[in-house]
């Protein structure tokens, strides 16, 4: 909010359209969510462009988003470029570097009370994985064009916090 980023989560937007009533991509969702794999970018994208059209029609001045969760394949990034090229620039990448072990216990402990399909070790594992073979390339990526921002994770959240602040009073 202090810098007027108005932020979106791709993860919340796909649990969202899952439980909305009708929704024809509900099951889908499901599925892949329960798997620890990638949702198809086409729905994802359909998401995160619904929320930024809906954000800025009810504020124009509300034109710079934080998005959370996105983009964590090769094919994201491309359905990204097709669909945003000329309307959305990518600033840069907030990336939040967490050893694995303390992600998963982290998960674990917010499964607990969360009622998230994948807040189990199956999942948080195959997620894990997912994440090695699909994302880090993309974060991979963006690094060597200079637009990663990077903060280690597996401190406290005050120390996390302190971190990002730091950044985005740097980038604005």
């Amino acid at each position: 909010q202090k810098y007027g980023y108005t932020h979106l989560s791709a993860g919340d937007l796909l649990r969202d359209e899952r439980k909305r009533p009708g929704s024809q991509y509900g099951e889908l969702i499901e599925n892949y969510i329960k798997e620890g794999e990638i949702v198809p970018v086409e729905i994802t994208i359909s998401l995160l462009k619904r929320a930024m059209d809906q954000t800025m029609a009810a504020n124009s001045q509300k034109n710079k988003f934080l998005i959370d969760g996105f983009p964590r394949n090769e094919d994201n990034l491309q359905g990204w470029s097709k669909t945003m090229d000329g309307k959305a620039d990518v600033s840069f990448v907030l990336f939040f570097d967490c050893d694995n072990e303390i992600c998963i216990g982290r998960c674990l402990e917010r499964g607990k009370s969360s009622g998230r399909s994948d807040d189990n070790r199956e999942s948080l594992e195959k997620r894990i994985h997912t994440y090695l073979q699909s994302t880090k390339p993309i974060i991979d990526l963006y690094e060597r064009m200079g637009k990663v921002r990077k903060v280690d994770a597996s401190k406290s959240v005050d120390e996390v916090f302190e971190k990002v602040v730091q950044i985005f009073d740097k980038e604005g």
